[in-house]
């Protein structure tokens, strides 16, 4: 048996009993103990802030996020453009476009735009690029024929499937050296992001006003 390790539990046990006693802020069982334990780490996480470039002369870590958010997706495209070297693939949104049939089979031609974070006028010219290669296929919708269906064509599945082993490597990556926990870590908040920012963007709304709607629901969010 590990004595040290047990002697270090009973004092962190000593001091959370101190600690609930004098700030009432726990309940006196393993949860509050849990509680208690967790609010130290985040105080430790706190204490180790990261040193950013300008952060001396004031930069804020917004600036810094979104900085760093735009040199991400500049590296990303530029992995993926080597990807697709010398294949029949255009862009790399050809290919993102056929991953997404793939995997959630056939939709309107506006779902697929959407799904990708894209305007219409140029989703609509993948689009194109894409039926002209017969990578896809288009029908009327049957709910809606003013609306056209997208299909993957076993074509395009044979284009995609032809050139996924470097779209797989260009994938893993743009991840870097990140840990698994740390890659876990990284997904729950690029999808807390991606919630708060998603139905902004789906309400489509004019460019005139979009930062005002957005910075209104920012400051309800904190």
């Amino acid at each position: 048996m590990n004595y040290n390790l047990l002697k270090d539990v009973v004092g962190l046990v000593q001091e959370f009993e101190e600690a609930s006693i004098s700030s009432n802020l726990y309940t006196d069982d393993l949860k509050g103990f849990k509680d208690w334990i967790c609010r130290r780490c985040e105080n430790d996480i706190k204490n180790q802030e990261p040193y950013w470039e300008g952060k001396e002369n004031g930069r804020s870590p917004e600036s810094v996020i979104n900085t760093l958010i735009v040199h991400m997706n500049r590296y990303a495209k530029s992995y993926s453009k080597s990807a697709i070297y010398g294949s029949e693939f255009s862009t790399q949104e050809d290919f993102i476009y056929l991953i997404n049939l793939k995997a959630f089979g056939s939709m309107s031609k506006m779902e697929l735009i959407k799904k990708n974070i894209q305007d219409k006028p140029t989703g609509m010219k993948v689009i194109d690029r894409l039926i002209q290669k017969d990578w896809v296929d288009q029908v009327d919708s049957e709910f809606d024929k003013r609306s056209k269906v997208i299909t993957i064509t076993d074509n395009g599945r044979m284009a995609l499937e032809k050139q996924m082993d470097k779209i797989r490597q260009a994938t893993n990556v743009v991840t870097g050296d990140l840990s698994s926990i740390e890659k876990l870590q990284l997904i729950s908040l690029l999808q807390k992001l991606d919630h708060f920012h998603k139905p902004l963007y789906h309400n489509n709304s004019d460019s005139s006003q979009l930062l005002n709607i957005a910075y209104d629901a920012y400051l309800k969010a904190i």
